[in-house]
């Protein structure tokens, strides 16, 4: 869901300076929530993935100013990644032939994050990208020398402009990608029940991503693939369930999870092989239930800090483990995701100016 504040917390940002590319978390006003620690200074990190082999995290940046962060996951501290100060660019002609060029740096945005290692010591990101255009874009990461680096390689632009949330990659090229909101739809009807949008299928020679059929949901957000690639999953924002669907064409939905307490967001795959979720919590007494109806304003929502909620899901079973969960936080809220980095449990927002992170064993803190 957090999509749809792409543009509308440019407010927000301009209260947080961008003065020093590097922070430390123990700075003022940066101290700690109960088991929760901060690394203060990154904008909306809204998803976030662990370079490969490395200690390194990338973080989105949903917001003005950078939109990828570096983040040093044992100093705790970041550096703006992309676009920097010289963004790098070489497009890959016989994978992305259709796309139209890199994108414009100083009015690129960027989302959901996905990333698969390759070899010799590079990987590839994908990153939902928004701004002056609509794509995945992708690029290649080259941990060879002290710090990764960054080169745009090519895009995959979205079908009819239309905002993606959410991309998932396979082994051979191949994107997943989740359109919450086909046009003309607005959340409220997603909320409703309403089938509002869907996932997007792409291979390498394609001219451009296509509907996989059988595949509509009120608001497909967060999508995860399997080892294997036949199964892919979904977290139905509109649901409030993560689904797990055949990789075909049409697509089949074989199982569902139970309806959870929180709106769930991004999806990430655990180290355990279970899919890792997080969200707000649908029912509180300070900030009120949210209106699964017509009435859900998403402002409203948005705008009050919520209790928030981290579980792991099993892609057979598909049942829940609550991971982690954190009463309203004052300075931390608006909650879209998780991710297992080293024994910590690192917690993004789409709206905010800190990522949260925690031991993932409550026992050891």
């Amino acid at each position: 869901m957090s999509k749809l504040i792409t543009f509308k917390i440019a407010s927000f940002a301009v209260f947080v300076t961008l003065t020093f590319s590097t922070m430390q978390a123990a700075e003022d006003g940066c101290d700690n929530f109960g088991e929760y620690s901060y690394i203060c200074g990154p904008i909306s990190a809204e998803d976030m993935v662990l370079v490969p082999g490395t200690k390194w995290v990338i973080a989105s940046g949903f917001g003005e100013g950078a939109s990828l962060y570096l983040v040093d996951s044992e100093q705790k501290t970041w550096t703006n990644l992309y676009p920097a100060d010289e963004p790098r660019a070489r497009q890959n002609m016989k994978s992305y032939g259709a796309c139209p060029g890199s994108p414009d740096p100083n009015s690129f945005v960027a989302h959901g994050l996905n990333i698969r290692a390759g070899a010799d010591e590079h990987s590839t990101l994908y990153v939902v990208g928004h701004g002056e255009r609509e794509a995945i874009e992708v690029f290649d990461v080259n941990t060879g020398g002290d710090v990764p680096v960054l080169t745009w390689t090519g895009c995959v632009m979205t079908p009819d402009g239309m905002e993606a949330n959410s991309v998932a990659s396979l082994a051979d090229g191949s994107l997943l990608a989740t359109i919450p909101l086909h046009t003309g739809i607005q959340i409220n009807e997603a909320f409703a029940g309403k089938q509002t949008g869907a996932v997007y299928a792409w291979a390498p020679g394609d001219a451009a991503f296509k509907k996989i059929e059988g595949t509509e949901m009120p608001y497909a957000n967060g999508i995860e693939v399997s080892d294997d690639g036949k199964e892919f999953y979904i977290a139905s924002s509109g649901l409030v369930k993560i689904l797990a669907f055949s990789n075909t064409r049409p697509g089949r939905l074989l199982r569902t999870s139970k309806v959870l307490s929180f709106i769930p967001d991004n999806l990430h795959m655990g180290n355990d092989g279970n899919m890792i979720t997080a969200g707000m919590a649908l029912v509180d007494p300070e900030c009120g239930d949210v209106a699964m109806s017509l009435e859900f304003d998403l402002g409203e929502f948005a705008s009050c800090p919520r209790p928030f909620t981290v579980s792991a899901v099993d892609p057979q079973s598909m049942q829940e483990h609550v991971l982690a969960s954190s009463p309203a936080q004052p300075d931390f809220s608006n909650v879209t995701m998780a991710l297992e980095v080293g024994t910590e449990l690192w917690i993004g927002t789409f709206a905010g100016d800190r990522i949260a992170y925690r031991n993932l064993d409550p026992g050891s803190d």
